[in-house]
């Protein structure tokens, strides 16, 4: 995400955004800052900034594993958002602004989308940054309304899946540490990076596969989760908190997110269950939190095309 995607010429996002959006871009700004996306501040011809997305859609794969259906995950996801925002009444979900025929995305040629948020000049965080507890509280109370929002968007949001999409991927490229990988030029840094961390990651999936049954078999509800609330989707704007990215919105256990918020004092997770009264899985919570490192491995075609395995 640090460089332009070379196959979009940035003529086509200026054309996109004037057909969906009756945007008339006087000037963009690449952002090279996140994973997963590309960014553009945008200003119009009234100033007015804008703040513009564009998504790979052969790079989401947890969306689905073709075009066609990763595009209609991402739309179920940003439609989400918009619904928790408008409906939900929840001012901390920055949602897409929806096109001029009432699309939160658009696509952009076979293989990118476009999707429009509101500009939020405000201060950013980073992913392993470390925050304070009073912050943490706040995030875990955003969490709450988020909870209580789920009859607001049980129909329209999609169900996260904790199996791995792409398990085989990772574990042919597991076996195959002795061997040329020939994907392409970041194959063997890939397979040296893996190799060094190899006993982590082999962990990390024991770990998962003791759990998942054991969670399965307990059920239990689910609700609306943002997927990723750490410190690189938190934006701090005066006073008032808000969360970004909402393409991993999903119906799912509450685990999903208090995983990522929760220290080891438990603060977070004793706040949660004050003001839910629902006492918190252990189990689901450690399950999540060894999933959640290797969804990017098992994400295709990620290590698929790294060792150029079929």
């Amino acid at each position: 995400m640090r460089t332009v995607p070379e196959v979009l010429a940035e003529r086509e996002l200026v054309h996109s955004l004037a057909a969906g959006w009756n945007l008339n871009v006087e000037g963009l700004d690449y952002i090279a800052e996140g994973f997963g996306s590309y960014h553009w501040l945008a200003w119009d011809d009234s100033g007015r900034r804008h703040f513009v997305t564009v998504d790979d859609l052969d790079q989401k794969g947890w969306l689905g594993a073709r075009r066609e259906t990763a595009f209609h995950g991402l739309r179920r996801a940003f439609d989400t958002a918009a619904v928790l925002r408008a409906q939900g009444h929840l001012d901390f979900v920055v949602a897409p602004v929806s096109s001029e025929d009432g699309d939160t995305v658009v696509r952009l040629g076979p293989r990118h989308t476009v999707a429009v948020f509101p500009y939020l000049d405000g201060e950013p965080a980073r992913f392993g940054q470390h925050v304070e507890p009073d912050q943490r509280a706040e995030v875990v109370r955003m969490l709450v309304e988020l909870r209580r929002a789920t009859p607001t968007v049980r129909a329209v949001a999609p169900q996260h899946h904790v199996e791995l999409s792409a398990r085989h991927d990772l574990d042919a490229a597991l076996g195959q540490l002795g061997t040329t990988w020939k994907g392409g030029p970041f194959s063997e840094p890939a397979r040296a990076l893996l190799g060094a961390h190899s006993d982590a990651v082999t962990g990390l999936l024991a770990s998962f596969d003791r759990l998942a049954p054991e969670v399965a078999t307990r059920g239990g509800d689910c609700v609306i989760t943002h997927g990723e609330p750490h410190a690189g989707n938190v934006m701090r704007l005066g006073e008032k908190l808000f969360l970004v990215d909402w393409d991993t919105v999903a119906l799912a256990p509450p685990e999903r997110d208090l995983c990522m918020i929760a220290s080891d004092t438990g603060d977070e997770l004793a706040l949660y269950v004050d003001l839910t009264g629902r006492a918190v899985d252990h189990a689901a919570l450690s399950l999540h939190r060894a999933r959640w490192p290797l969804g990017p491995l098992t994400r295709r075609p990620t290590i698929r095309n790294w060792h150029g395995s079929r």
